[in-house]
């Protein structure tokens, strides 16, 4: 949804609400140097690494990575949007926020969305409060059964559904709820008998996405009755093939992967035992969708799928999806055990640790669960399955890439290299015409992609530490603003902060917290104060300093002058860029003490 209020409004609610006060009434802070620290409130640790500065009106965990200011820490901490934060905070400090107009539609159709996600908030703490109770001792006697602590049925917001058949409709409507929304949450049957609660008897599971909103409900049923698991329908908050259970935790772990479960229990358990990376599917097969979420926050996953035979059909149709979306797969075996909360339970941390570590690549899976069903011992059995290893190997467009795993086939399967490149070779020459140019093209362009990705890393470091310096140094500006001006920075979030930041530093008001307020979105706010959060150090030397800062200067304008060029059509400004690009390495001089 898009900002409707003003910047000065937005600073001025974040300048009424000190971030020391605030932040305060839920962290335990303590004075250490300029800076306050205590426990990070948003994933567990023993050692305190959230810092707040009182100074800048902003916070950093540099355990999880997590910062920005107040109005960041109030929409992480309080699961609300940018607008219910900002009214949050604007009620707080007296302000009142101006009406801001909408379409019909637009009110209605957001009105309807937040009305959604209240709904299911108050669904979870009534589902929560009943399993606590003691007509919820079924439910809270399975889960604790199942080896899980208060601490963990907390954290994930575990519940029971009652016995009866309407009870969180009556509590609903009580609350003040129609029919005609309560039909939107997908919780609730309703037909010419009446209306029933979707769940009951059951252990119920809040789905939560990545801004750990509640967005849907799974439940377990209590006894043999059927279907074991229940989930939410779809709705105009919920879309099972766009989401993850756990990734709103598992997308802060420090780990570099995901493990995929199959099961709300599973990724429990592990998050239990310290394995805070886990994440399922909704109760439906993973999706291309979901692989590419996850690409979003990291390139490996571990499959640990159940081992019986539909777990084992599970990863074989997950590995194709991720190794499309550029994430390495590997498979961790759960034997004897059937799944990961079985294995915890029986052999512990530890033992999963070293499963970890020997994770089989997901190519050789897909090879060992292609030859059970092949006869080895049958010659021709023997052979059909090299056949169907040669096909498979295929899937490798990188050439480099298929000839390692092709080498690595033959050695293990005890097959002569050559032969097998021989098939390989063949089976290729067998597909549609133009498969090789097309294969070929497909290679040229991933390492296009990827060599415009490292040049963009590249440049965006640089756009970090320059303006992290200006930040720390904030007497630098006069010289080295004479040579990057904001438009040197590509456009979107670095030149908005290049903006903003050259603004401030020409009235000689440096408010690194306020920029914040200019993102909505909480990652934005998060990358935003790890820029305002870099210190260098007095060991720097003078000399060191001016050559890397002079370094940084050079790259990014060199930069700007290139992107610029790729965009001029007049040859006169074409001539003036690059005449400019010829003189910038003996033009820039720095006085720096």
């Amino acid at each position: 949804m898009p900002r409707r209020i003003s910047d000065d409004m937005i600073a001025q609610i974040c300048d009424e609400n000190d971030i020391i006060d605030y932040v305060s009434r839920y962290v335990q802070l303590k004075k250490s140097g300029r800076d306050y620290s205590g426990l990070c409130p948003f994933h567990h640790e023993k050692t305190p690494s959230f810092h707040v500065n009182p100074a800048r009106q902003m916070y950093k965990c540099f355990g999880c990575g997590v910062g920005g200011n107040v109005l960041t820490f109030v929409m992480e901490y309080e699961n609300l949007t940018f607008p219910e934060a900002m009214e949050m905070l604007a009620e707080q400090a007296g302000i009142d926020l101006p009406k801001q107009e909408m379409t019909a539609q637009q009110k209605q159709q957001e009105g309807i969305r937040l009305t959604l996600l209240e709904i299911n908030k108050k669904a979870a703490r009534y589902y929560f409060a009943l399993l606590k109770s003691p007509r919820g001792k079924a439910g809270y006697d399975y889960l604790t059964g199942r080896g899980l602590t208060d601490e963990t049925i907390l954290h994930f917001g575990l519940g029971f559904a009652g016995q009866g058949g309407g009870e969180l409709y009556q509590y609903l409507k009580k609350e003040g709820y129609s029919d005609q929304i309560l039909k939107e949450t997908g919780l609730f049957k309703m037909d010419e008998r009446g209306v029933y609660d979707k769940f009951w008897n059951r252990v119920m599971f809040p789905i939560m996405d990545v801004n750990n909103r509640v967005i849907g409900f799974g439940g377990r049923v209590m006894g043999d009755a059927k279907p074991k698991y229940l989930n939410s329908p779809e709705t105009k908050i919920f879309d099972k093939s766009r989401n993850l259970f756990g990734l709103n935790y598992a997308k802060r772990g420090k780990r570099n992967n995901m493990i995929l479960c199959e099961g709300y229990m599973d990724v429990i358990a592990l998050h239990q035992a310290g394995f805070t990376n886990a994440v399922a599917s909704l109760g439906t097969a993973f999706t291309e969708q979901q692989a590419n979420l996850i690409r979003r926050y990291t390139d490996e996953v571990l499959l640990t799928y159940d081992s019986d035979g539909a777990g084992v059909k599970a990863a074989m149709r997950a590995i194709p999806m991720l190794r499309r979306a550029g994430i390495t797969g590997k498979v961790i075996h759960m034997e004897p055990y059937k799944d990961p909360d079985e294995f915890i339970k029986n052999l512990g941390a530890d033992e999963f640790e070293k499963r970890i570590e020997e994770a089989q690549n997901s190519f050789f899976f897909e090879i060992e669960v292609t030859k059970r069903n092949y006869s080895m011992s049958d010659p021709d059995q023997k052979t059909k399955f090299i056949h169907e290893i040669a096909r498979k190997l295929l899937v490798f467009e990188d050439k480099i890439q298929r000839n390692n795993y092709l080498e690595a086939v033959a050695a293990r399967y005890n097959i002569k290299t050559e032969d097998l490149q021989q098939l390989v070779v063949r089976y290729g020459n067998q597909m549609p015409s133009g498969y090789e140019e097309v294969m070929e093209e497909r290679q040229q362009e991933r390492l296009r992609k990827g060599r415009k990705k490292e040049l963009r890393e590249g440049i965006s470091y640089s756009y970090r530490l320059l303006l992290s310096w200006l930040i720390e140094e904030p007497q630098l500006f006069r010289q080295i603003s004479q040579w990057i001006k904001p438009e040197d920075f590509e456009e979107g979030l670095y030149r908005t902060v290049a903006k903003e930041l050259y603004e401030q530093m020409e009235k000689d008001e440096l408010e690194p917290a306020r920029i914040i307020g200019h993102f909505t979105e909480v990652e934005e706010q998060n990358k935003v104060a790890s820029m305002f959060q870099t210190s260098f150090g007095s060991e720097i030397q003078a000399e060191e300093k001016k050559k890397a800062i002079t370094d940084l200067i050079l790259k990014i304008k060199e930069h700007s002058l290139e992107r610029q060029a790729g965009e001029v059509t007049d040859l006169n400004e074409l001539q003036k860029l690059v005449q400019q690009k010829k003189m910038l390495q003996g033009a820039v001089k720095l006085h720096i003490s």
